[in-house]
This record gives C-alpha cells, sequence and structure tokens, in this order.
C-alpha cells in the first residue's frame, strides 16, 4: 500500500532551513522508506498505512511552513535501501501534486496514477474539508483539542487548563473536534480505496484507520 509525500518548504530563501525539525517530528511514523532530504529544503517518504499518511500531512499543515504532495499507486520493487532511489509511478505522482500544491491556496495537493484519479479526488476533498476546520480553530481551541488527542479526560483537560467541565466541552465544540476525529478514518479509507484502484488490490473491507 505505497504513498509517497513529496514535501517542499514554503519561502525558503527567506526562512531558515527547517527539513530536519518536520522531519524529526514525523519520525515515529511507522514507513516502508524513512523520510529523508532529496534536494534542497525538500524531503520525502514512502508510507503504506493511510491512517500515518493522514498524521503526516496534519501534523505538516499546522505549521504552514510545507507544500506537500501525495503521489498514490504503484512503486518499482523490490524497494532500494533509501527514498531518494524510490522509483514508480507514485514517485512520479508525488512530483506532480507537490508542484500543483505550491498553487494551491491551502498548499496540498493529491495525484493518483491512473485509474485512481477520481478517488484520489474524493480523499483530498475531505482532507480540504479538515484543513477548514483546523484553520478557523482558536488557540484555546487547540490547547484543548491537544489534550484530548493525547489521550487526557475531560476532567483532566479541565484540571490541566484551569477551566470547568462545561467550558472545556464548550471548547472542543467550537473546535469541531468531534467532527474533525470523525472524518481521520473516514480519510483513511478513502486513501485505501484510491491506492487499491491505482494497484489492482482489493481494498480493505474492514476500514483502514478504524
Amino acid at each position: 500500500m505505497p504513498y509517497v509525500l513529496t514535501v517542499d518548504q514554503r519561502d525558503s530563501r527567506n526562512l531558515p532551513d527547517a527539513v530536519d525539525e518536520a522531519m524529526a517530528a514525523l519520525s515515529t511514523l511507522d514507513t516502508l522508506l524513512g523520510f529523508e532530504r532529496t534536494i534542497g529544503d525538500e524531503f520525502q517518504g514512502l508510507l503504506d498505512d493511510p491512517l500515518s499518511v493522514v498524521t503526516a500531512m496534519l501534523e505538516l499543515m499546522r505549521s504552514n511552513q510545507w507544500h506537500i504532495g501525495l503521489g498514490i499507486g504503484p512503486v518499482d520493487t523490490p524497494l532500494p535501501a533509501d527514498t531518494r532511489s524510490g522509483r514508480g509511478p507514485a514517485f512520479v505522482a508525488a512530483r506532480t501534486a507537490v508542484d500543483q500544491a505550491k498553487r494551491e491556496v491551502t498548499h496540498v495537493s493529491f495525484v493518483g496514477a491512473p485509474p485512481a484519479e477520481e478517488a484520489t479526488r474524493d480523499a483530498e476533498v475531505v482532507l480540504q474539508l479538515l484543513a477548514t476546520i483546523r484553520e478557523r480553530r482558536s488557540e484555546q481551541g487547540w490547547d484543548a483539542v491537544d489534550l484530548m488527542n493525547a489521550g487526557a479526560t475531560m476532567a483532566e483537560v479541565a484540571e490541566t487548563l484551569k477551566i470547568s467541565r462545561q467550558a472545556v466541552g464548550q471548547r472542543l465544540a467550537a473546535a469541531n473536534w468531534a467532527v474533525e476525529s470523525d472524518a481521520l478514518p473516514v480519510l483513511a479509507r478513502l486513501l485505501d480505496r484510491a491506492e487499491a484502484i491505482s494497484t489492482g488490490r482489493k481494498a480493505a473491507t474492514g476500514g483502514a484507520g478504524r
């Protein structure tokens, strides 16, 4: 289940190089070929778990520092020892995607190898909706969401933030945390479907990312 993420730093001529820091932040994710600097301020990784792909993209999007291209499709096997030596339609698609991302308002683009173009677009639409939700989230909303995502209970969030449980619920509602939580596995399943179509694999019936 290969997915290629190609990521290029925005406005890199005027900002410090952030590639090493970004790769370190993503280092806990499972990958087929680890994230590796390819050239200049660009890096790339090969993943096989759609939920890990979603996690990586949302982490990168939150910092507003990156053009993010996702390529979906087959890759040449056997896999090489390093990401920079990877070849195949998914790598080509990722290169096209990151170039397209530079023209997108959200700085993200998905490209699927034929015949998965429509399925890939479906997944991209859901990601764009998630991006809209997250862009409108307040700093207070993020404080509550980050704690909940880390596994805290509402009571623990209330204690940490020194607010009432009712206030926690209000912050989470305003942040659309429940909507985002429900949408993440949906996006992962759409990515699984797009990859299955592009490679001729049978899509997971149990739901990727559930």
